[in-house]
């Protein structure tokens, strides 16, 4: 099965796919975080496994050590 996104630009919009969603027998669950939040820690993710990443050698001097 698929999973669909939808984006409604208001409330308005919301409550009246939410309306037509239950009126047709079909389940939905509100989703916990903003779609691009998920997209931004996966691509973080991916850049991990890859290698990239910064090494803090002193946390008591973070500009440093990034720098």
């Amino acid at each position: 099965m698929e999973t669909l996104v939808i984006h409604p630009e208001n409330k308005q919009q919301l409550e009246a796919l939410k309306a037509l969603v239950k009126s047709w027998g079909i389940g939905f669950e509100k989703y916990p975080y903003d779609v691009k939040f998920v997209e931004e820690l996966k691509l973080r993710e991916k850049n991990v496994k890859k290698g990239e990443t910064v090494t803090i050698k002193d946390p008591e001097n973070i500009w440093e050590s990034i720098l």
